[in-house]
């Protein structure tokens, strides 16, 4: 809770946003229903050198962040980055991550030995490998942070995201939530029902930063709470709401389905990204962002409510450690205790 009373006052924009899904052509399509035609492997597009080597999250997350800076007016006619780069961070969000190469490499030292480990490929079994991969692609210098933090880890993402700028560690962030589909983590979740497959990216941007360039804002972040209660969590991020939400992002249950928690206030909509995408795992919090901020766009919207774990009190099947909630305002919507 203290932390999220720490940046109460910040204002921090997100200016673009882009996705790396298959059948999904980008944020606007988010919330549609599955189409007949699944479309190209997102990882299809990427061009240059060093790729065979990349895990699946990986090259999932630098599609996803390529068309996120793109979407923001951040990349040159040349597509390299067209700001600062040094205080530019990256947060990535996943819980599965690169478990593929990191099981490999461990089947690979328990029958041949360290020996016959790849050089080329050693480097990539560490935890941060990815958010590391993409700021090395576009020449981000800022923090590079990597949470797996279990259900509520893509909200915690952007709210960290959020606190770099806020304590100006940081001007932009680029926050990417990814889950990869192979056979290490089938192995790992079992009969779970479909699994997200992708990655959504957002660009995160101080307001001034904002101005400065004459980018475009999409949505403000607004009150991000962590709690051990669900209801308690959607309680205080709402706590200086004036008006409920134009709809809400329900948490998904561990691995199994379960009737949908009761929304936040009477005769708000529920948008359930998990009856879309599967399990999503790491990447909900900011596939909710993404998705949300593209309905605020659209709608010229006021606000809406992202939710991400249940707490280990939730009921249904599972347990989660905790439960966060986020407030995202439509531009137009000033922010709390600005002067009227």
């Amino acid at each position: 809770m203290r932390a999220a009373e720490a940046t109460a006052g910040a204002e921090v924009l997100i200016s673009g946003s882009g996705t790396a899904i298959t059948g999904v052509p980008g944020p606007d399509a988010l919330s549609d229903p599955p189409g007949t035609a699944p479309g190209p492997d997102p990882v299809s597009t990427l061009r240059g050198s060093g790729l065979r080597y990349k895990d699946r999250a990986t090259k999932l997350a630098l599609c996803a962040a390529r068309d996120a800076l793109d979407d923001a007016g951040l990349l040159g006619p040349d597509g390299e980055l067209d700001v600062d780069g040094d205080d530019f961070g990256v947060v990535v969000s996943s819980n599965w991550g690169n478990v593929d190469t990191v099981c490999e490499t461990a089947a690979t030292i328990r029958s041949s030995t360290y020996r016959a480990t790849s050089p080329m490929l050693l480097p990539n079994t560490a935890g941060n490998v990815t958010a590391s991969w993409v700021a090395i692609t576009h020449g981000l210098r800022g923090a590079n942070v990597t949470l797996c933090n279990g259900a509520t880890s893509g909200l915690d993402a952007v709210h960290w995201a959020r606190t770099l700028i806020a304590a100006r560690r940081l001007r932009r962030a680029l926050v990417i939530g990814v889950e990869p589909v192979n056979e290490p983590v089938l192995h790992l979740v079992g009969d779970a029902g479909p699994l997200f497959d992708g990655a959504v990216a957002l660009v995160a941007e101080a307001a001034d930063a904002v101005e400065a360039r004459g980018g475009t804002p999409r949505a403000r972040i607004g009150r991000y709470v962590r709690a051990g209660d669900l209801h308690q969590a959607l309680a205080a991020a709402r706590e200086n709401e004036s008006r409920p939400p134009d709809a809400w992002w329900p948490p998904e249950f561990p691995l199994a389905p379960a009737a949908p928690v009761p929304p936040p206030a009477t005769g708000v909509p529920a948008r359930d990204l998990r009856a879309r995408h599967g399990h999503c795992s790491g990447a909900l919090g900011v596939l909710q962002c993404v998705a949300a901020t593209a309905e605020l766009t659209r709608t010229a919207g006021h606000s809406m409510l992202a939710a991400a774990g249940r707490g280990p009190g939730g009921d249904g099947p599972g347990e989660d450690d905790a439960a966060a909630a986020l407030v995202l305002h439509g531009v137009s919507v000033a922010p709390a205790g600005a002067a009227s």
